[in-house]
C-alpha cells in the first residue's frame, strides 16, 4: 500500500480536467497506473497465503519463509526513495515501463524455481522494481491530471486500486494455491507485461534535464538497504546463534554502523535521498513511527496466523483467505468516504482510534484455542483490524505530508512509505524468530504463538500510547509548514 499525496511537477502535462470529460486513452492510462499499484498489493497478500504450501514443498522453516515476504518488503522499502529520485531525473515514463517489465519477468521466472535462495533473490528484485514503479506512477498522475477535481478523482481511483489489490490478493492467493503455490508467483507476470504494452501507447512523454551520477545518492541507497538487510538477518538468526553470541553482536553493530554511515552521507550529499531537516517536524516523525508500527504489527500477525490456520488447524488456502477477507472489504468500502473524515477531524485522533482497534483485535486473538470457531475467534479480530486499517492508513499518509513544502511532498510521501515497509520487515523478523522452533503438531498451537501475538499487541500498544501522549502534549499545529533548511 502506498501514499497518495504527491508533489506538483513542472513537466509538460496533458491538463486533463473534469470539465471536458476523459477520453478512452485517459481511462486506459489510469488502468495501467492503477493496475501496477494493484499488482503491488496483490503480490504481498497473495504470496502470504501461499507461504505454508511453499514451506511444505521446499522444506523451508518459518524463519526461512519470512524472507519470501521480507525480501520483497526490504527491496521495496530500501530503494523507494531512490526510485522516486530516478523517476524525476531519468523520466517517469521510462522508469515506470522498465520497472513494470522487470516486475513481470521476475514473476514468471520465480514461478519455475525450486531453490529457496533463488526465489528470495527474485522476490528482492521484484521489491526493487516496485520501488521504482510506484513513485513513477504517482508522478505520472500528478503531471497528467490538472490540480483540482480531475486529479482528486484520479487519485481516488488509484487509491482504491491499491486497497483492492491487497484485499483481493487474499482471495486470489487462496484460489491459486489450491492449484499450486507456483501459480501465485506466476499470475502477476503476464498482467505486468500487458500493462507494459499498454503503457507504451498511453503514458505521455515528458521533457527532462541531462543528469549524471552525482545527482543520485547511490551510497545512501546502498547503506540504508544494507543496514536493514543485516538487521533482519541478525534478528532472524539470533534464536539459533544466541542473542549474546559474538556473530549476533557483530551483525547488530554492523547494522548500526551502516545506519550511521547513511545519516552521515545524507548530511553531506548535494542531492540526498532524505533531507534530514524534515525530521525536525514532530507530526512528520509521529506519522512515520506509527506507520511502521501499524504495518509491522499487521504483517507479523498475518504471517503467524496464516501458518497456524493452515499448518495446525488444516484450513485450506481458500478458507484462510476468506477468513481474512472481512478486513479487506472494510478497507475498500471506506476508501470513498475517508476524505470527508480527514477534513473534519484531527488525524492524530483518527490514528489513535485506529490503533486502539488494532490493539483490541490482536488482544482478542490471544484467547486462541484449537477448538474455537471462526465466528468466536477470528471474525471479531478481522472486523477490528479492518476498522484499524481504514482509519490509520489514510490518516498516517495525510499527516506525513501535511504542511510540507510543495517541492518536498514527494520526499515526505516516499519517507512514510519507506517507514511502513521497514516496520513490516523488522516486525516480521521478530515474530519469525519467536516461533522459529518449528511447526506445531496437527490441532495444536504453533510453538510460542501466543508470545508472538503478545509481541504484536505490545508493539501496537506502544504506538497507541505514544499517539495519546502526542495528543496530550502542547505541540505546534500539525499543518505547520516544514520549511527547507539548506544546512540540513
Amino acid at each position: 500500500m502506498t501514499s497518495t499525496t504527491f508533489p506538483a511537477s513542472t513537466d509538460s502535462r496533458l491538463h486533463v480536467t473534469e470539465g471536458r470529460g476523459w477520453s478512452a486513452s485517459t481511462w486506459v492510462l489510469l488502468v495501467v497506473l492503477g493496475g501496477a499499484l494493484f499488482l503491488d498489493g496483490l503480490d504481498i497478500s497473495m504470496v502470504g497465503v501461499a507461504l505454508p504450501s511453499i514451506g511444505a514443498d521446499l522444506g523451508m522453516s518459518p524463519s526461512a519463509l519470512q524472507w519470501i515476504v521480507s525480501g520483497y518488503v526490504l527491496g521495496y522499502g530500501g530503494l523507494l526513495l531512490l526510485g522516486g529520485r530516478a523517476a524525476d531525473l531519468l523520466g517517469r515514463r521510462s522508469v515506470f515501463l522498465v520497472a513494470v517489465a522487470a516486475f513481470g519477468i521476475a514473476s514468471v521466472v520465480s514461478a519455475f524455481l525450486s531453490n529457496d535462495l533463488a526465489i528470495i533473490a527474485l522476490r528482492f528484485l521484484k521489491g526493487i522494481a516496485a520501488a521504482f514503479t510506484v513513485p513513477a506512477g504517482l508522478s505520472i498522475i500528478t503531471t497528467t491530471f490538472a490540480e483540482g477535481p480531475a486529479r482528486n478523482r484520479a487519485l481516488s481511483i488509484y487509491t482504491i486500486c491499491g486497497a483492492s489489490g491487497f484485499s483481493m490478493g487474499l482471495v486470489f492467493g487462496g484460489v491459486l494455491t489450491e492449484l499450486g503455490w507456483r501459480a501465485t508467483f506466476l499470475l502477476p507476470g503476464p498482467v505486468a507485461i500487458l500493462l507494459f504494452i499498454a503503457g507504451l501507447k498511453v503514458i505521455p512523454h515528458a521533457a527532462r534535464e541531462r543528469v549524471s551520477l552525482k545527482h543520485f545518492d547511490l551510497v545512501g541507497a546502498f547503506t540504508v538497504t544494507a543496514s536493514l538487510l543485516v538487521l533482519v538477518y541478525a534478528v532472524v538468526e539470533a534464536p539459533e546463534r544466541g542473542w549474546t553470541a559474538p556473530s549476533t553482536i557483530v551483525l547488530l553493530v554492523a547494522s548500526v554502523a551502516l545506519a550511521a554511515t547513511f545519516i552521515a552521507v545524507e548530511r553531506r550529499h548535494d542531492h540526498p535521498l532524505v533531507r534530514l531537516g524534515i525530521l525536525r517536524s514532530a507530526h512528520v516523525v509521529h506519522a512515520n513511527v506509527v506507520g511502521a508500527v501499524m504495518f509491522g504489527g499487521y504483517v507479523a500477525f498475518q504471517f503467524v496466523v496464516t501458518l497456524y490456520l493452515q499448518n495446525s488447524l488444516g484450513w485450506s488456502p481458500i478458507a484462510m483467505a476468506l477468513g481474512f477477507l472481512p478486513a479487506g472489504i472494510l478497507v475498500v468500502a471506506s476508501a470513498v468516504k475517508m476524505d470527508v473524515i480527514l477534513e473534519r477531524y484531527d488525524t492524530r485522533w483518527i490514528i489513535a482510534i485506529g490503533l486502539a482497534a488494532f490493539v483490541a483485535g490482536y488482544a482478542l486473538f490471544l484467547r486462541v484455542e484449537p477448538g474455537m470457531s471462526y465466528v468466536s475467534l477470528l471474525l471479531p479480530t478481522m472486523l477490528l483490524l479492518g476498522v484499524g486499517f481504514a482509519l490509520c492508513f489514510p490518516s498516517i499518509n495525510s499527516q506525513a505530508t501535511a504542511g510540507v513544502a510543495d517541492h518536498e511532498q514527494g520526499l515526505a510521501s516516499g519517507l512514510v512509505n519507506t517507514s511502513v515497509q521497514i516496520g513490516g520487515a523488522v516486525m516480521l523478523a521478530v515474530v519469525s524468530a519467536i516461533i522459529g522452533t518449528g511447526p506445531a503438531q496437527s490441532g495444536e498451537l504453533l510453538p510460542h504463538m501466543t508470545t508472538a501475538i503478545a509481541a504484536v499487541v505490545g508493539l501496537t500498544s506502544v504506538g497507541l500510547i505514544g499517539t495519546l501522549a502526542v495528543l496530550g502534549a502542547r505541540r505546534a499545529p500539525a499543518a505547520e509548514v516544514v520549511e527547507p533548511c539548506v544546512a540540513c
